[in-house]
């Protein structure tokens, strides 16, 4: 998928997939996808593949990542700025209102694009095995499952680990922190690709950098299982607009708990559950992700 350079407002410049509007379809919708930790535009190949001859698809890798911008300080990487960029992706190419695609960190961010653009720019949201805030610390205050699938971010924010991610790049990080299975899915020139793009040590501390800037509190295992009595949930709104969650039931890092409690924080909701299948459910399912998507599209 051949990408083009695009310069956002803020100075950001993105790697971008836009397969651009098909044949025949002048008014055709706009689907923005947004891959997660620690993939690519590629995440979504199967995808784009599939809806581009209806709808414009447009993938950027996101800053951080690969040969889009990387800038190294953690205050690049708080959720308002990556969900800033994608605003103004949309305004750099001109798409005035569009659907919001997400996947793992892509998904994170695309819940945030989601609730500020509703009613705006944002028409509906898809989100792939990525957790709603609010449900996602409170489970990490109460279910031992997820605190301890969720340990690993506590090593990515170490600063001690600084200098083997300098030395050995993604790799190396992931080899001491991360004990997610490894998928037979995904194709070896893919596997291939991805490790080479490990190699990057500036990437790599832009990838880390996500999980420093974020908010969500991450507490040690010998922590209470407990809502801390200072906790003071956010104040997000719901979301009103038509919401698919296509979620992969055996996801070693999300356990399927993320979906309780989803149907009191969004009113139009739609949830595809996929058996046998881990976190990386757009190219581990494509072909169950597709036909969700298209339903909940066609509707």
């Amino acid at each position: 998928m051949a990408q083009t350079r695009v310069e956002l407002a803020n100075g950001i410049h993105l790697d971008v997939v836009d397969t651009g509007l098909p044949d025949g379809k002048p008014n055709a919708e706009t689907l923005i996808f947004l891959h997660g930790f620690p993939e690519s535009h590629r995440t979504w190949r199967h995808q784009i593949a599939h809806f581009r001859e209806k709808y414009r698809c447009i993938a950027p890798d996101q800053r951080g990542y690969r040969g889009s911008s990387k800038p190294q300080d953690v205050a690049s990487y708080t959720p308002d700025k990556m969900i800033g960029d994608v605003f103004q992706l949309a305004d750099a190419l001109g798409v005035g209102e569009f659907t919001i695609v997400g996947h793992d960190w892509g998904g994170a961010i695309a819940w945030g694009v989601a609730i500020g653009g509703q009613g705006t720019r944002v028409k509906r949201a898809i989100i792939a095995n990525a957790p709603h805030p609010l449900i996602f610390q409170r489970l990490l205050y109460t279910h031992p499952g997820q605190r301890q699938a969720s340990q690993y971010i506590r090593g990515f924010r170490d600063r001690a680990n600084d200098a083997l991610i300098r030395e050995k790049g993604m790799t190396g990080i992931l080899q001491q922190e991360v004990s997610w299975g490894r998928s037979d899915a995904m194709e070896p020139e893919e596997r291939a690709a991805l490790l080479e793009d490990f190699k990057n040590r500036d990437a790599a501390v832009g990838m880390i950098n996500y999980y420093r800037g974020s908010p969500i509190d991450v507490p040690p295992m010998d922590a209470p299982f407990e809502l801390p009595a200072d906790w003071t949930p956010p104040a997000l709104p719901d979301l009103i607009i038509p919401t698919l969650v296509i979620w992969a039931l055996d996801d070693g890092a999300l356990p399927p708990e993320n979906l309780d409690g989803l149907d009191g924080v969004i009113d139009d909701l739609t949830v595809v559950k996929v058996p046998d299948c881990g976190h990386f459910v757009p190219w581990e399912a494509p072909e169950a992700v597709n036909a969700a998507m298209t339903e909940f599209l066609d509707r």
